[in-house]
């Protein structure tokens, strides 16, 4: 099968912008992670009835998630680009598209955890005492 001409007029565009989406999204699943899963912990653990439980901190924490979470990305695009470009430098272009691609990711990726470390059935860390853990180890 042969490929259309228009495609191998613009192939080389083709694997830039391929190139370009991996970077984008290798950046914001980056962020997602190492600010998110942090993120995601201390809203389980701030939660009434855990261990460090704040009703404060967990309130505000949740508000903010929730806020981002909600708002449709094109709309946090136009919102984020202040900050986008005290950021980044710039409001167009690659890098500039992250910013707002984290944001979006880290808060989702916060709630994901925080719904799976509410899953985890008490009665499992429970088990882990005669194990040798200390209490205070056990969030």
């Amino acid at each position: 099968m042969k490929l259309p001409e228009s495609v191998l007029k613009y192939q080389h565009e083709i694997w830039q912008a391929i190139g370009e989406t991996f970077v984008m999204v290798g950046i914001s699943i980056a962020a997602a992670v190492l600010i998110g899963l942090p993120l995601g912990t201390l809203l389980y653990l701030f939660r009434r009835g855990q261990r460090y439980q704040n009703q404060t901190l967990s309130f505000v924490l949740g508000s903010v998630v929730n806020i981002v979470r909600s708002f449709p990305f094109l709309l946090l695009v136009v919102f984020m680009i202040p900050f986008t470009r005290i950021v980044v430098g710039t409001s167009i272009g690659t890098l500039a598209a992250t910013v707002p691609l984290s944001v979006i990711a880290i808060a989702y990726y916060a709630r994901l955890v925080e719904q799976a470390l509410l899953d985890v059935p008490r009665e499992w860390l429970k088990l882990l005492l005669p194990w040798g853990h200390q209490r205070c180890n056990l969030w």
